[in-house]
């Protein structure tokens, strides 16, 4: 369980549906996202996520999808307890309007794995090597 603190604006984090993946973030603010802008929007909640969890901020598809809005700087570490702002880009041609209340994001809480890191003088070969961008095909 995740507790939620909400002020202002803000709504309580809501899954679309039974299945969703994703609970919806919506915004406590209005503003308008210039073409190729970028905004930081307030969402009116602070969570305290369980120490084995983060919380990752994504996109929500018929944003990307009919817009081209996308979303930037999406970790939320789970000692972390200030508000969730939600950083928005504007890829599309046209201003995009945000309204309070607009679903603007969507929340993923996942398990974290920390493994240790530690210095090694050589790396196990694999079939790939040091192929960069592309180098497993097209």
């Amino acid at each position: 369980m995740s507790l939620v603190r909400v002020t202002g604006s803000g709504a309580l984090p809501e899954y679309g549906s039974a299945d969703a993946a994703g609970a919806d973030l919506r915004a406590a603010e209005a503003t308008v996202i210039p073409p190729g802008g970028i905004a930081s929007i307030t969402t009116g909640v602070r969570i305290e996520l369980p120490p084995d969890c983060v919380g990752l901020v994504w996109p929500r598809s018929g944003l990307a999808a009919r817009h081209g809005i996308d979303t930037l700087a999406g970790v939320i570490d789970a000692d972390y307890r200030g508000e969730v702002k939600v950083v928005l880009a504007n890829h599309g041609g046209v201003p995009f309007e945000v309204k309070v209340g607009d679903r603007i994001a969507q929340l993923l809480v996942q398990q974290v794995e920390r493994p240790r890191f530690e210095r090694a003088e050589s790396l196990a070969p694999s079939g790939r090597g040091e192929g960069g961008f592309g180098s497993t095909g097209a």
